[in-house]
């Protein structure tokens, strides 16, 4: 018997022997795009046992023994289910056309299903639909099943996804289809717990996601998204990120999971939050659930004491105010903001600024190379930022001023050898915001004219043609320290004065139509999305 199916059968037995308990982990810590994440996945109809009502009276037990106040809970299954009803059916209607749900629309295979969702789910992390359509195209063009991802080299997998950062990313998914393959039988966990127990890189979000669209499992999910919708639709004002919290939340999206169509269902949470629960100026008149929604119903009493001109007084279905006990209730210190409305709901976290770093890099250039001009690209190490990617050579610098130009010479001679050091010009300085650094890249130049063209590069480096590099596994920051570099070259424009300002800092404020653009394409942040210090852009 395979590893999975004793897991699985374990798991089996201990949930008949155990006790129902609430949800205990807490999801991780949001990277500084979290909020506003976009989610779409695929579709599910297969039916699993309904979730008894004991489930209704055992969370209202947990909750009031956490002091917290029923007010944030569903009073009975009639609501539960109208709640579910209103969703799906909007989901229905309104659900977007993407092309990982068209690829599993008609899909029988359950590996292959389950697949499919899992690749849309790692790439949907911390980043834009709009960027991810072209990206899952091309990878489940290349690698449409288990086996062929499982048999491609790391260097093919990081060539495809840059650009689409995260990087480490696309080395699990690698890795959880290579175990897939030789340790479990070529076939995919069917629960959320053997696949977050089995899978590198999968959390309980992920897993819970596959879990009921692919094998049509009755879990809860919480992303960003769904976050939004719960905190609003019941009135959580406490910090999301905090264990009680976050515990809550998971417990309540477990309770409204439709337990005939659980990926519908899940899928319709995140779709709600991603275009109209949205963390900015919602829809709120487009909301199917509006009228089950406490954070509205509090606008309303506010509206009309504010019309009225008296003191807000708390109604008879509000949350015991001013007692200082319920838990999920914002604290004292966060006062109901009029102008905010419904976006009092969640309260946001405080982040933390990009820690700042400087790096100087050098584009080195064989301008008469044997069959074109050639640039030297070194790998990265294989574990750390940015992981086994190329880049230009590089030397991290403690301050932007501190013997950049000796450093860097060195760093250059040890892999091409002596090197004229007059010819290295530095050109400027380009910026880009990791998701927890800040790095400031000291541009410099040096093209080998009048010498031997170097035919051959030690290990670890790579001569390549301007063609070879733009579909390398380079990451977006080298792209723009070389456009800067081509910006330097003669005859380029130099209108725009690249030299002497962060290319970040030049951008424009967005149009309102493409601010509307960007808001319906908001990135998905599930809440076991990457650990911020292992992974980067």
């Amino acid at each position: 018997m395979s590893i999975l199916r004793v897991l699985e059968k374990r798991e089996i037995f201990s949930a008949i022997m155990r006790k129902p308990r609430p949800t205990g982990r807490s999801h991780r810590k949001k990277a500084s795009r979290q909020e506003g994440g976009d989610k779409c996945v695929l579709n599910s109809s297969q039916a699993k046992p309904s979730v008894p009502d004991g489930l209704v009276r055992q969370q209202k037990k947990v909750v009031l023994q956490a002091s917290v106040s029923p007010y944030h809970l569903f009073k009975d299954t009639a609501e539960i289910t109208a709640f579910r009803g209103s969703l799906l059916s909007w989901y229905d209607r309104e659900k977007r056309d993407l092309p990982w749900r068209r690829l599993a629309e008609g899909e029988v295979d359950l590996d292959r299903r389950a697949y499919a969702v899992w690749v849309s789910e790692i790439m949907l992390q911390q980043t834009q639909v709009a960027t991810v359509i072209d990206y899952y195209t091309q990878w489940m063009q290349k690698w449409p099943t288990l086996q062929d991802l499982a048999s491609a080299s790391l260097e093919e997998v990081n060539q495809l996804w840059a650009g689409l950062g995260y990087y480490s990313r696309g080395r699990r998914l690698q890795e959880g289809a290579r175990k897939v393959v030789e340790e479990l039988g070529g076939h995919m966990p069917h629960t959320a717990e053997t696949l977050q127990q089995l899978l590198p890189g999968v959390g309980r979000y992920t897993a819970g996601a596959i879990a009921s669209i692919a094998f049509g499992q009755a879990t809860g999910v919480v992303d960003g998204n769904v976050v939004r919708v719960l905190c609003r639709v019941r009135a959580i004002g406490a910090d999301p990120s905090s264990t009680l919290v976050s515990q809550q939340l998971w417990s309540l999206a477990q309770l409204l999971v439709d337990p005939v169509r659980p990926g519908d269902f899940n899928q319709a949470a995140m779709e709600l939050g991603a275009t109209v629960c949205t963390p900015q100026r919602p829809l709120c008149s487009q909301c199917p659930v509006q009228s089950l929604c406490r954070a509205r119903q509090r606008v309303k009493r506010e509206q009309l004491s504010a019309s009225q001109s008296l003191p807000h007084s708390p109604d008879v279905e509000e949350c015991a105010p001013n007692t200082g006990q319920c838990q999920l209730c914002p604290p004292p210190t966060k006062p109901w903001d009029q102008t905010l409305g419904v976006a009092n709901f969640p309260r946001k976290a405080s982040r933390r600024p990009p820690r700042e770093e400087c790096s100087a890099t050098c584009v080195l250039e064989q301008p008469g190379a044997l069959g074109g001009s050639r640039l030297l690209l070194v790998q990265r190490p294989s574990s750390g930022l940015l992981a086994g990617l190329w880049e230009f050579p590089s030397v991290t610098m403690e301050s932007s001023g501190q013997c950049q130009h000796e450093a860097l010479l060195q760093e250059l001679q040890s892999w091409v050898g002596p090197l004229p050091a007059t010819r290295l010009k530095h050109l400027g300085e380009v910026v880009h915001t990791f998701s927890h650094i800040k790095l400031t890249y000291q541009v410099y130049g040096l093209a080998l004219e009048g010498q031997i063209p170097v035919t051959t590069a030690p290990p670890g480096a790579r001569w390549l043609t301007r063609e070879e590099f733009h579909t390398a596994a380079v990451s977006t920051a080298m792209k723009k320290v070389f456009q800067m570099y081509e910006g330097q070259q003669p005859g380029a424009c130099k209108g725009s004065k690249r030299s002497q300002v962060s290319i970040s800092s030049s951008r424009k404020k967005p149009s309102p139509g493409q601010q509307v653009l960007d808001h319906f394409f908001r990135p998905h942040v599930p809440t076991d999305a990457p650990s911020l210090n292992s992974v980067a852009q």
